[in-house]
């Protein structure tokens, strides 16, 4: 065990990564009761799918621009890396960020939310509710969107979600807390490594993305009115 001495507190998840992962953990769990619910709900089922576009789109250009551990040149890994890690040969960097294996969880998270709200965006109940981009698409690919979205793609997320709970879990009995790191953004590491950045500018930016993402989700909620 290395003396807390030894250790660096390390700026590892910069605050508009934090908000985003905690306001994004917010909408799927409102959309899984909305959907779970129906009827009346299906209305803030919508609001909740665009809310998670817009910040989903956030989470993609943060990706390339944000702090130095929320960009995904971060975390893609090699395949020698993910053997090396699986093995116990990780290498330091492994312990900061997302690991080889949460690098994975991540992406698989992003692409299955993606894949989710695309399809909801095509589907259509055939009762009193319609995505507002079905119109533009045959009744063919209507079709296979729906069943996606609420036969195949659901099921899916919740297995990820399942894993990553149980991951969280795992590391936790490992004595490393990972939920505290993205509460307050810091993690306490033996070696020394380059921090996010996560100031005002930067803060400011990230505002300003997403301020622009959110008008991207609405421009696409208002085309169900034309």
């Amino acid at each position: 065990m290395y003396s807390s001495k030894s250790l660096t507190k390390v700026r590892v998840w910069d605050l508009p990564t934090r908000i985003f992962h905690w306001a994004l953990v917010l909408c799927v769990l409102g959309l899984a009761a909305s959907g779970l619910i129906g009827g009346s709900a299906m209305v803030w089922h919508f609001r909740l799918g665009y809310t998670a576009l817009a910040l989903l789109l956030f989470r993609i250009v943060w990706g390339l621009v944000g702090g130095r551990w929320s960009r995904f040149n971060a975390f893609v890994y090699s395949p020698s890396s993910v053997i090396n890690y699986l093995r116990g040969r990780g290498a330091p960097e492994h312990s900061v960020g997302h690991s080889p294996i949460g690098a994975g969880s991540v992406f698989a998270m992003l692409i299955f939310l993606l894949a989710q709200i695309g399809t909801g965006l095509l589907s259509d109940d055939e009762i009193s509710f319609a995505g507002p981009l079905t119109r533009f698409v045959s009744n063919a690919s209507v079709s296979l969107a729906t069943n996606y979205h609420a036969n195949i793609g659901k099921w899916v997320l919740l297995a990820l979600v399942v894993l990553h709970v149980a991951a969280i879990g795992l590391y936790l009995w490992r004595r490393q807390n990972l939920v505290g790191a993205m509460l307050h953004g810091d993690k306490e590491l033996v070696a020394e490594v380059p921090g996010s950045r996560d100031d005002a500018v930067s803060r400011t930016a990230a505002l300003l993305v997403f301020l622009g993402c959110a008008g991207v989700a609405a421009w696409v909620a208002s085309l169900s009115a034309l």
